[in-house]
């Protein structure tokens, strides 16, 4: 195919993507309540002590340092990408200051993990896509601040990123990160057939976004759930695949709760919970 056929091509997929975000985005206000609408205690106190939490704390600080770093570095590395992909890069040749604008966490979501992860104390966390670590770095903070600088686990398929997500952590004093290269599917798989499944009071899937992947880390994950589980979606509007996933998701008879806060879908296993989905504005 010509080089300028393969660009139009391309041009067409990211503006047929954006036009589905605005269409999706559209509709997501249209349906979303704030905390006045909620009758569920549980989800009430989450919202109101906890996502329109507005107070400042130092940690952001240490976030938006942690970012700026990170978009003052020029340099370029090869990405290896296994999941759906940019609709940004058209190469896997990045200069790092752009993954971290275009590619990475927002800061005001990076205030907004750290929260959640504070609030729920959670013991043990997985991170299903590093990429340079600026969520990574909001879990971290997150257990601190919570007293249990939970022990956590993050996974990310390229070496190069990991490397420098390695590098930030340490240099941010965020020591209780293991990070592992690995493709998720052969990570997860091979913890499922040793039966050796660690428990994790906190997943972050943020790695591929793509359906068939999200709902296979989902059905390889669901034994390790507990009661007080807390899974995070990133991404759950990116796709008319994605949303198909997190429509699945939300079906499924072991999960109780669902939030769909537009960015990302809270998923809870709270059996006390009658079954009910909530789309709430943050």
């Amino acid at each position: 195919m010509p080089l300028y056929l393969r660009a139009s091509f391309v041009k067409i997929r990211v503006i047929n993507a954006m036009l589905f975000q605005i269409k999706s985005y559209l509709k997501f206000l249209w349906h979303s309540k704030n905390e006045h609408a909620v009758h569920s205690p549980f989800v009430f106190t989450l919202i109101t002590k906890c996502f329109y939490d507005r107070k400042p704390k130092p940690e952001y600080l240490v976030l938006k340092e942690y970012r700026q770093t990170l978009l003052e570095n020029r340099n370029t590395i090869e990405v290896t990408d296994f999941g759906a992909g940019s609709k940004v890069f058209k190469s896997n040749k990045r200069e790092i200051s752009r993954i971290a604008k275009t590619a990475g966490i927002t800061q005001n979501r990076a205030e907004l993990l750290f929260r959640v992860t504070a609030y729920f104390q959670p013991d043990t966390i997985l991170e299903i896509g590093t990429s340079l670590g600026l969520a990574t770095a909001s879990l971290a903070l997150g257990s601190q601040n919570a007293g249990s600088k939970a022990q956590i686990t993050t996974l990310e398929g390229c070496p190069e990123t990991t490397k420098i997500a390695q590098e930030q952590l340490e240099k941010f004093g965020l020591t209780n990160v293991n990070s592992v290269v690995t493709e998720f599917s052969i990570y997860l798989e091979k913890e499922d057939a040793s039966r050796n499944r660690e428990h994790f009071s906190l997943i972050y899937f943020d790695g591929n976004h793509q359906k068939q992947a999200t709902l296979g880390y989902f059905d390889l994950l669901l034994p390790t759930i507990t009661n007080d589980s807390v899974w995070v979606f990133d991404d759950i509007h990116w796709s008319p695949a994605m949303e198909d996933a997190w429509e699945t998701i939300k079906k499924h008879p072991k999960v109780t709760v669902t939030i769909d806060t537009f960015q990302w879908g809270f998923v809870f296993f709270r059996q006390e919970q009658p079954k009910e989905h909530f789309i709430i504005r943050v």
